[in-house]
């Protein structure tokens, strides 16, 4: 592993875009990195490491805002970790609830395409439904929640 980095190399190390680094950096996420006389940006081992948090937490689905706080937390060792165990059974609800529409998104579509036996469009179920519930006409509870 090499001890510095230009944003482009850092960028293929992580599979982060530059843009977006310089974003972090903007919103206090990274740490400023050195520069080099002509001004070029020059990144370490901990900038690395620190983007590679991150993405990590991006990946796992994170808001910014726990992001935020999760970085704060991380730089901080000697803390209680109380408040990580809350954001990360908080990010748990969430992708639980997010499990729960998806289940019933996949549902309402099974509905339709079983519905569905071909033919002309005319007569498509799934077209039919599409169009109710386009002018409000459908009385599906399911979408009266998303509604």
């Amino acid at each position: 592993m090499t001890d510095s980095y230009s944003i482009g190399d850092l960028a293929r190390a992580t599979g982060v875009k530059p843009t977006t680094i310089r974003w972090y950096e903007q919103e206090g996420w990274m740490p400023p990195p050195a520069r080099t006389e002509g001004g070029h940006r020059v990144y370490g081992v901990a900038h690395l490491r620190r983007l590679g948090f991150i993405r990590h937490a991006r990946e796992l689905g994170f808001e910014s805002e726990a992001i935020r706080a999760l970085l704060d937390l991380a730089d901080h060792p000697e803390a209680d970790c109380g408040a990580a165990h809350t954001l990360a059974t908080a990010q748990i609800s969430e992708i639980d609830a997010r499990l729960r529409r998806l289940s019933a998104l996949r549902a309402e579509l099974q509905r339709m395409a079983t519905s569905c036996e071909g033919g002309v469009v005319g007569d498509c179920r799934i077209i039919e439904t599409l169009a109710d519930f386009a002018h409000g006409h459908c009385a599906d509870p399911i979408h009266r929640e998303r509604g």
